[in-house]
């Protein structure tokens, strides 16, 4: 019962950790003078990845390489179908035209990388998959790339990419401490998640995998779930979609990437199912904004969105 209640508690501290850290960072550079659009597509946009790296990196260094690759992908799709068919049911989300032209495709060119690194073995009439340190560079070497893009975007359309709310400057003193505190609480909470999936995936005959692409994918990208949902609320949405997009991008390359350096991570075909599952939410993306009205998903597209989702997790849930 003690890891089950770490386990639900490990999920607490890995958003409450994230949001304290991205506080004290975001009060420091601004302190320093850096711009709000550099604070909110640098700082912001890691904070809202890390309980996904402090999982994986965790997953990885107690060699549990299937919690590690299934909470990527499985992050990924319920961002695109889980979050955004909830907030589009809230409001219908517009799509910003670099969205569609530049994050999408990088996206899909994510995916496609990350599926042909995976397989590359094949090539040599080898069948023992997996994602190698070397593989993890070159992920790693195209999430450069997107950082790049990032900054173009944040230098040419300045007004686009301010973050949501205003950042209070501290003293140095409790940004730093903000900081350390939320170091803490993403190291204990990370831990705790990955201890408790393995115990459960072990309980209940689930394969890790699983576990990784259902639970622990979806409790990680809560941060991400909360700030698109209220930012619907708000009526302030304008660039949500670009935001979840983004978010793939960071979790396929720089997570991905970073977790395969820490250890090369054995992949199993069965994996490429969700591979095939994130194009598809990419491309169901895409049509979303000819079909739905004012060039926006709106909430026949999210409830669209969220019964795929629902019949994916009932397919993850026969392939056991």
């Amino acid at each position: 019962m003690l890891l089950y209640f770490l386990f639900a508690i490990g999920f607490v501290l890995l958003i409450k950790g994230a949001d304290v850290l991205v506080e004290g960072a975001s009060s420091i550079a601004k302190r320093y003078g850096l711009p709000d659009m550099v604070v909110g597509l640098t700082i912001v946009s890691f904070g809202t990845s890390l309980p996904e790296l402090i999982v994986n990196v965790m997953a990885s260094l107690q060699g549990q390489p299937e919690l590690a690759i299934g909470n990527v992908f499985g992050s990924n799709v319920a961002n695109l179908l889980l979050i955004l068919g909830v907030t589009a049911l809230i409001c219908p989300l517009p799509i910003k035209r670099n969205t569609i032209l530049t994050e999408i495709p990088f996206s899909l060119i994510a995916t496609l990388l990350v599926g042909f690194l995976a397989n590359a073995t094949l090539l040599n009439n080898r069948y023992d998959l997996y994602i190698s340190r070397l593989d993890g560079a070159i992920l790693l070497g195209f999430f450069g790339m997107f950082m790049v893009y990032i900054y173009n975007v944040a230098r040419t359309n300045k007004d686009e990419v301010l973050p949501e709310e205003d950042t209070p400057v501290m003293t140095m003193g409790k940004s730093i401490l903000l900081i350390l505190l939320g170091m803490v609480g993403l190291f204990l909470g990370g831990k705790w998640v990955v201890d408790g999936a393995v115990h459960i995936a072990q309980a209940l005959g689930l394969s890790e995998s699983f576990i990784g692409l259902t639970v622990v994918a979806i409790g990680t990208s809560l941060p991400e779930l909360v700030t698109s949902a209220m930012a619907a609320y708000r009526r302030n949405i304008d660039i949500a979609v670009g935001n979840v997009v983004g978010s793939n991008i960071f979790n396929l390359l720089w997570i991905l990437g970073v977790s395969a350096i820490v250890s090369p991570l054995p992949f199993n075909v069965m994996n490429n199912s969700d591979i095939v599952m994130m194009i598809l939410a990419s491309a169901m993306l895409i049509l979303a904004m000819p079909i739905g009205k004012r060039n926006a998903i709106d909430r026949a597209n999210g409830v669209i969105f969220l019964l795929t989702y629902f019949a994916y997790i009932g397919y993850l849930i026969m392939r056991g």
